[in-house]
């Protein structure tokens, strides 16, 4: 085996093309992915985890990355990040309020997503089209542009009384999903939440939250060989050394002909990358 390189997992660089093009990111090397398909690859977990904010060795890596105390003191671990309509930031208690104004009151897209099915999701305006790669969307449309983090969680909240809000993963590495029509259900939702969403307005004021009317649905195709016949989930946890032979790519998945693993799973992991020469 050869190795292609070792040091910190992060989630997998994404960029969009005819197929999404792929890299793993250990510590700052970039290590393209896509050209493996077909390839025995090796990812072991060397023992070690560091925090991905301060560098300290921890032993459980919380929120995707983090050591305890920075998981409980960082904003961007905190209960609004999952559920945006508790932000407290007018409150004064967020836990860094310039990072509140960076990253949550800025404009956000509310977005309808084929993956395993039709779904309902935010993201900041600046993580498209990476937010619908990473969550191996293919299709997606976005609907609304909101002023903030928190108005578009309670957009969110609104429109998942009439589709889901999650992506079932396990479809998701079955096969690809049957092609929805994303503008209709767009009109149906919008339809059926229009006293709501007036409601919303009468309260932020009309500027703040605003329909997205002329948006194209994004088709994205995966780079995908064969898809399992049946979910074997893979843990570095328990099985410090995964191999098999790469059949695709999606989402932030590997599916390996051994299994499936998720690599934002395990970002801070320290990992050396092999692959057959």
């Amino acid at each position: 085996m050869l190795e292609l390189g070792r040091g910190a997992l992060s989630k997998m660089s994404i960029q969009l093309g005819d197929q999404a093009q792929y890299s793993f990111r250990l510590n700052d090397t970039l290590v393209p992915v896509n050209p493996l398909i077909g390839k025995t690859i090796r990812l072991e977990y060397l023992g070690a985890i560091h925090c991905s904010h301060c560098g300290r060795k921890t032993n459980k890596s919380f929120s995707q990355g983090y050591c305890y105390p920075c998981f409980k003191k960082l904003p961007q671990c905190d209960i609004c990040i999952m559920s945006p309509e508790k932000c407290h930031h007018d409150f004064g208690t967020c836990r860094d309020p310039q990072w509140g104004m960076d990253f949550c009151m800025t404009d956000h897209v509310v977005y309808l997503a084929n993956s395993s099915g039709i779904k309902v999701g935010i993201t900041r305006a600046t993580q498209l089209p990476t937010r619908w790669l990473d969550q191996g969307a293919s299709q997606a449309l976005p609907i609304m542009r909101v002023a903030t983090r928190q108005q578009s969680g309670m957009v969110e909240d609104l429109l998942r009384s009439q589709v889901a809000d999650r992506t079932n993963w396990r479809a998701l590495l079955k096969g690809d999903a049957e092609p929805i029509d994303l503008i209709e259900i767009r009109e149906q939702i919008f339809d059926a939440c229009a006293e709501g969403l007036r409601e919303l307005q009468q309260r932020y004021g009309l500027q703040a939250i605003q329909p997205v009317a002329d948006a194209q649905v994004l088709e994205i195709r995966y780079p995908v060989e064969a898809y399992p016949t049946k979910i074997v989930s893979l843990d570095l946890e328990k099985t410090p050394v995964v191999e098999g032979t790469l059949r695709g790519i999606k989402g932030q998945y590997l599916i390996l002909d051994t299994g499936v693993i998720n690599v934002r799973k395990f970002t801070s992991y320290q990992v050396a990358a092999s692959s057959a020469a």
